[in-house]
């Protein structure tokens, strides 16, 4: 499997390559990215044959949206698919400082979240602007769910069902302004409410179907397949915790998942197998994922990304980690699907 390998987005037309570029870091996440770097990384990401790019109006406070809008200016735009996403109007404030939210240089535009019917108009409407685009192929509603709002999740999912959000989605997509809707989210709960109450052509779920964990898998994604829902995978490493690091959910690993990352990564020497390239190459297995849309701080870290991504990896990896019960034994493997 290549970076550029194409999957079809089921019922709206689109394809995506196999490995996409989550736009992220072109915000500044954690570390400021240069204008220069910036570029690098989506020039780099093209040469690769990669053809997806995930953003949002909260990276970097717009920023990275203005970024990757500027690097992918001059390309023929049929040959490449953008995603963006509503849920946060972004207001002028010039008391934004350095590091707010993690980012490391945002500009003076503070996130105020809207779920509404003109909410969602207003965001996609300046997200065109900012990306300079005339439409965007996939549009998502960020960061709903009970973990992200608590108690005032009742109220914003209010917004989007009974106040309009989902048929303000429903609208752009029958007008044509948009190629198809979903939901980019890190809780699998809420991507299954939504099946309920949207048409929904898609969900960019974030670290919720991984090499680490697979708790998404009935609940979501075997409905997803069988209603031709398509899943696109944020998150692919936890974090970090799947590619070196201490980091889950954003936050230090606890002893019990750094245990079984151990305990997997165990099993990947035994195999000759990268844990990087298993994490980036087995939430791909599942039918109903369409592509796997990993960040990168540098090109170089891109270029490793996609080597992972393409590795060959024996079988025997796959039934050793399911036979010692570190992956769900319903989940599909990689060697039994392509």
């Amino acid at each position: 499997m290549q970076a550029s390998d194409l999957r079809p987005l089921p019922r709206s037309g689109i394809s995506l390559s196999c490995l996409g570029l989550g736009c992220a870091q072109l915000g500044g996440l954690y570390q400021a990215v240069s204008e220069a770097d910036a570029r690098a990384i989506v020039d780099a990401a093209w040469d690769l044959g990669i053809r997806y790019f995930d953003t949002a109006p909260y990276y970097g406070y717009t920023l990275s949206e203005r970024r990757l809008g500027e690097a992918l200016r001059g390309r023929p735009r049929g040959s490449y698919a953008v995603s963006t996403k509503v849920g946060r109007v972004m207001r002028a404030d010039a008391g934004v400082q350095p590091g707010e939210s993690g980012w490391a240089e945002p500009l003076p535009f503070r996130p105020h979240f809207d779920y509404s019917h003109d909410g969602v108009l207003r965001s996609h409407e300046d997200s065109l602007r900012r990306l300079g685009m005339d439409r965007v192929d996939i549009l998502y509603v960020h960061d709903i769910g009970r973990v992200t709002h608590g108690a005032l999740h009742p109220h914003y999912w209010e917004q989007l069902t009974r106040g309009g959000g989902f048929r303000a989605l429903e609208r752009l997509r029958g007008e044509g302004s948009v190629g198809a809707i979903g939901l980019g989210v890190n809780e699998w709960e809420v991507a299954a409410d939504a099946l309920e109450a949207c048409d929904l052509d898609c969900t960019l779920l974030a670290g919720r179907y991984t090499l680490l964990e697979q708790a998404a898998l009935a609940p979501l994604l075997d409905r997803c397949a069988q209603r031709g829902v398509g899943i696109v995978i944020g998150g692919p490493f936890n974090s970090g915790i799947l590619a070196g690091t201490r980091k889950f959910n954003y936050e230090d690993a606890p002893a019990d998942i750094v245990a079984r990352v151990e305990a997997i990564e165990a099993v990947c020497r035994q195999h000759d197998a990268p844990l990087q390239a298993a994490a980036l190459q087995f939430p791909m297995a599942h039918p109903a994922v369409v592509s796997c849309i990993p960040g990168a701080q540098s090109p170089a870290q891109l270029r490793q990304n996609a080597a992972w991504f393409a590795r060959p990896l024996p079988a025997a990896l796959w039934q050793a980690l399911a036979q010692r019960g570190l992956v769900d034994a319903r989940a599909p493997l990689p060697h039994e699907y392509v």
